[in-house]
């Protein structure tokens, strides 16, 4: 076995390695923006660009240049299949291509042109537009293509309820919060577009709207559905009565929520169906456009649109936070070690960077994750440029171990605060959720309006990982209860085959490769069989080009691990679980070393067209631009570093 890793090992010249890193890294050093940061698009299915057209026609804001520019995206995108997929090459999915039909019918496509009746003959095979998912449902009401009992009852009374109440929205997930607030005013005025050029799509109707008796068909996930079902029935006669004043005050309620939370040009929660909403809900309730919040909130809508020469689209938020401080872990490992090339170059490149992020952490704002947690102080940062409310903890973990690795002394308080707010987020089964603690009453994934099974925020694998490498990196001997029952979780949520699923990337490959680095930071033997385990799993599922791959197929039933093709980003975190578990002597690791080395352009890019995370599974899917770039230079430069180590260890928590 020794002769055959020493054999793999002599293919890869240190040459052509360094060659390849430096190549990369110039790539990413010529992408970063003058005052430090990195941002890439952010890439969803044809909902969010469909809906943004829609949202110019409910408000009469019609810019026709942009939506024929979105129509070339739209119609770029559908599948062969005649819809429109949640991901790359994903199957059909009748709400997105419901919206997406809907959307280039507005831009002015004739419903006869082959592409259209393509969609049209593929959502009436799947059971037609009856058969969508409730925000579907909501936004053809708002159109008046359906009655408004097609929708399920959403009070804006909600809005009163107390924590201790099972329907609060405290309850539910931040995301889930924002979009609410604003869509329950919407629905208790239950407005009409202005639809100028009166478009409609009752040819997507199997059965016309007003003849079905039966909106709600589930998915029922367990026998409280059916239930939930019969409580709706029961609400909906109720609202009629509820006094006209008290709704009043409950719509002010809603407003009001909204107005502490605007969040200035980033928006309501810095994600466009909150955002949307906001905007038609201040234009319902009788906010004019002229008013400061009703601009504001359109801008923020406006400000998520990618715009090229040729075709545009509208991304679902932006991901600077995150960006930057992933791209400032690939580059501050190709500063390190005895090969660095461009050392001085690319730490002054890093100092900007950190700066920045420094400068965005989030010090003096108590958001909603402090109703479940009054005595933490604040310390986190968000995802997008600006979102107080709503830090997380996965992006405050990533950020601290890159100051923490950086070891400016002037960094020293900004990682302190993130420690403490970290530990004080910990939920009580050991493990983290994104943005709020024990956000986990999983009942209410059984309510009409939850069809998309995604109202809660529960700790999950991958970012429970990111915490305990961040805390264990920092190394305070007091956070070891913490660390202990963390690690405890994971343990816990590994799966049979060896695996652990990733909520936030695309997939198994992703949440190994999160918990193999947090077990390796914390110190736990790679002999443990935990990590043997995982392993095994990752060396299992490598296919025969030496590359790693996985599609959101994993999501949805299909083998974890394991896709058509190899990709960068998989084949990165396969890598960087692999040599987190010391294996970088591993000829599974010499052959995926070599995969990147020999797909990588000419360039010094990688291609990648399929998806590599998750908003919600099955729901919601993300393909985030820069992880073919950072993930790929971060292995390959881990690689270089490890080869020159005393001990083959991972010495960082990432």
């Amino acid at each position: 076995m020794l002769d055959h890793v020493d054999s793999l090992e002599n293919t890869i010249k240190d040459d052509a390695l360094d060659h390849a890193i430096l190549q990369a890294q110039n790539v990413l050093a010529g992408l970063q923006n003058d005052d430090g940061h990195w941002v890439f698009e952010l890439e969803a299915d044809a909902t969010i660009p469909a809906e943004y057209v829609l949202l110019e026609h409910f408000l009469d804001r019609i810019d026709t240049k942009l939506e024929e520019k979105i129509g070339v995206y739209l119609r770029r995108i559908q599948g062969d299949h005649g819809g429109w997929p949640l991901y790359y090459g994903g199957k059909f999915d009748i709400s997105a291509s419901v919206k997406a039909y809907f959307a280039l019918k507005a831009i002015g496509d004739d419903v006869d042109a082959p592409h259209m009746k393509r969609a049209r003959t593929a959502i009436l095979a799947h059971g037609g537009a009856e058969t969508a998912n409730v925000f579907t449902r909501t936004q053809l009401a708002l159109f008046g293509e359906v009655p408004w009992r097609a929708t399920p009852a959403m009070p804006v009374e909600l809005m009163l309820m107390p924590k201790w109440a099972l329907f609060s929205v405290w309850n539910m997930s931040y995301w889930s919060r924002t979009v609410i607030a604003p869509l329950v005013l919407l629905v208790s005025l239950k407005p009409r577009a202005v639809n100028r050029h009166n478009i409609h799509v009752q040819e997507l109707f199997v059965t016309h709207p007003e003849q079905i008796k039966e909106w709600i068909k589930g998915p029922f996930r367990s026998n409280w559905g059916y239930l939930f079902k019969y409580l709706d029935k029961v609400v909906r006669p109720v609202e009629k009565i509820i006094p006209k004043f008290f709704r009043r005050y409950a719509q002010k309620k809603a407003i009001e929520f909204i107005r502490e939370r605007l969040n200035g040009e980033d928006g309501l929660g810095a994600i466009y169906p909150a955002m949307a909403n906001t905007v038609m809900g201040f234009r319902c309730f009788g906010i004019p456009d002229s008013d400061p919040r009703a601009e504001i909130a359109w801008q923020s809508v406006k400000k998520l649109l990618v715009i090229k020469d040729d075709e545009a689209y509208c991304q679902p938020c932006v991901s600077p936070i995150w960006d930057t401080a992933l791209t400032g872990h690939a580059m501050i490992e190709t500063a390190s070690g005895v090969r660095a090339v461009d050392r001085e170059k690319t730490m002054e490149k890093l100092a900007k960077a950190t700066e920045w992020l420094k400068d965005r952490q989030i010090l003096d704002v108590k958001g909603d994750w402090a109703i479940n947690c009054p005595d933490v102080a604040p310390g986190g940062w968000a995802f997008q440029y600006r979102n107080d409310y709503y830090p997380d903890v996965d992006d405050t973990a990533v950020v601290g171990m890159l100051l923490h690795r950086e070891g400016k002394p002037e960094y020293k308080e900004s990682i302190e605060r993130a420690r403490q707010w970290i530990i004080g987020m910990q939920s009580s089964n050991g493990g983290w959720g994104a943005f709020d603690i024990d956000n986990n009453k999983m009942l209410l994934n059984h309510i009409p309006f939850s069809d998309h099974g995604a109202l809660l925020d529960p700790p999950t694998v991958d970012v429970a990982a990111r915490c305990i490498s961040f805390l264990a990196q920092l190394g305070h001997p007091e956070d070891k209860p913490v660390i202990d029952r963390g690690i405890q979780y994971l343990r816990d949520e590994q799966e049979k085959c060896g695996a652990w699923f990733g909520r936030w990337g695309t997939n198994y490959i992703y949440g190994t490769w999160s918990a193999l680095c947090a077990f390796n930071a914390v110190g736990i033997s790679d002999q443990d069989p935990a990590v043997q385990k995982a392993v095994d799993w990752l060396t299992c599922v490598q296919r025969p080009d030496g590359g790693w791959g996985e599609s959101e197929e994993s999501y949805e039933g299909g083998t974890p691990g394991q896709y058509h093709t190899s990709l960068p980003s998989q084949t990165a975190w396969a890598l960087l679980g692999l040599m987190a578990a010391k294996q970088h002597k591993h000829p599974a690791v010499q052959k995926g070393i070599r995969w990147l080395m020999e797909t990588q352009e000419t360039d010094g890019q990688w291609a990648e067209d399929p998806y590599n995370a998750v908003g919600f599974p099955r729901v919601f899917y993300l393909r985030y631009h820069g992880y073919r770039q950072f993930f790929p230079l971060f292995a390959l430069s881990r690689y270089r570093n490890l080869q020159s180590s005393n001990t083959g260890k991972v010495e960082v928590g990432f």
